[in-house]
């Protein structure tokens, strides 16, 4: 009796051990299953689901929602389904939605130096921007540059080196830019107007009617993944590169400050690695599919490529210098900008002109 007394005091401690090892087990779930969830709203200045552009913050919002385990659900709206496309920026500030996707020369009018985080004219390519905004210093001044509206940055994807748009004459010197109406963004836009021409900004979604209804003479948009998928082949003739304009522009995610400072640390982690991610995947993309895009253009649809002059790229690289020069001089804020972007672009093509530069020749090389 003594010895099944002893026993069952034994399995009795052990079964209150395993018991209680249980309990905290479940309550460690449970507290897992009860902690904070946050909603959030992601507007954007791209069509709903539109290829390319897009998809990107549709993918960005399926990554945070798989990572955080639920935790954190982003619910993406196209432009115009909350707010119009160019409201994208004051949206975010304002707080009606948590995080925007769209392009930092959009907000030239409120943030004087956007453009040098989206694309400078003759700048910097996608590979380069990248190293500069997140090894050189450049997402730090962009941040910097954010703060006074309440919102922090992230690249948010690249498209690579852009074409240099859509025309409905042909351009076969400088002349031909006199009086051009074209709608172009940012620093590009600028250089336009210095030589002759005439810019507008608009969002995507009035391209297509503006061209057919000679409203604009040309448009730039993206390249032929995105311009394919816009029809712009049908609205005018001409196909015209290199995108002077565009050689590589970053993308971005912009966040609620007050939104960002609720969420936890993992979270903010998470939104920051995916955001990440996207900005990668979204070069992936357009460069896995760009030239089989072209290649529809010209072989289904009749597109006439042309490659731009050098008069009219000479003309227009010299015209963009002093635009850049003259905005390096504007306030102290864009010059230290300046200085950052112009070193860094400066020492990395030194070292392009031996690498990826020098590769690609290499692969040219024909036997005579």
């Amino acid at each position: 009796m003594l010895r099944l007394s002893h026993l069952t005091i034994i399995l009795v401690v052990l079964f209150g051990g395993l018991l209680g090892c249980s309990e905290q087990q479940q309550s460690a779930i449970k507290e897992a299953g009860e902690q904070q969830r946050f909603k959030w709203k992601l507007v954007t200045t791209w069509p709903k689901n539109y290829p390319g552009l897009g998809m990107a913050p549709e993918r960005f919002a399926q990554q945070v929602e798989r990572m955080s385990a639920g935790r954190l659900s982003i619910k993406v709206f196209g432009a115009k389904e909350l707010v119009p496309a160019m409201q994208a920026f004051e949206a975010v500030q304002q707080g009606t939605a948590e995080m925007s996707h769209g392009g930092a020369y959009y907000w030239r009018g409120k943030v004087p130096t956007g453009p040098f985080f989206a694309a400078i004219p003759f700048g910097m390519t996608a590979q380069e921007m990248s190293a500069w905004l997140h090894y050189g210093g450049g997402m730090e001044l962009w941040r910097e540059a954010y703060a006074p509206f309440n919102l922090i940055p992230l690249a948010g994807g690249n498209t690579g080196v852009q074409m240099a748009g859509w025309f409905n004459k042909e351009i076969n010197s400088v002349d031909d830019l006199k009086g051009l109406k074209m709608r172009i963004p940012g620093l590009g836009g600028e250089v336009l107007d210095r030589l002759g021409g005439a810019a507008e900004n608009m969002p995507g979604s009035e391209l297509f009617t503006s061209l057919q209804t000679r409203r604009i003479d040309a448009t730039e948009w993206v390249g032929p993944y995105n311009d394919l998928a816009f029809g712009l082949h049908k609205a005018a003739k001409y196909y015209y590169y290199p995108g002077w304009q565009e050689p590589g522009p970053t993308l971005e995610f912009t966040v609620n400050k007050d939104a960002w400072e609720s969420l936890p640390d993992d979270l903010q982690a998470i939104v920051e690695v995916a955001a990440r991610a996207v900005h990668q995947d979204t070069l992936d993309e357009f460069t896995a599919k760009n030239n089989s895009a072209l290649q529809t253009l010209i072989e289904e649809h009749g597109v006439e490529l042309r490659r731009l002059p050098d008069e009219v790229l000479l003309a227009l690289r010299e015209a963009s210098e002093e635009v850049v020069q003259e905005f390096a001089r504007s306030s102290e804020f864009a010059g230290r900008v300046y200085a950052s972007w112009s070193s860094f672009k400066d020492d990395v093509q030194n070292w392009h002109e031996i690498s990826e530069e020098a590769f690609s020749e290499a692969r040219r090389l024909r036997k005579e």
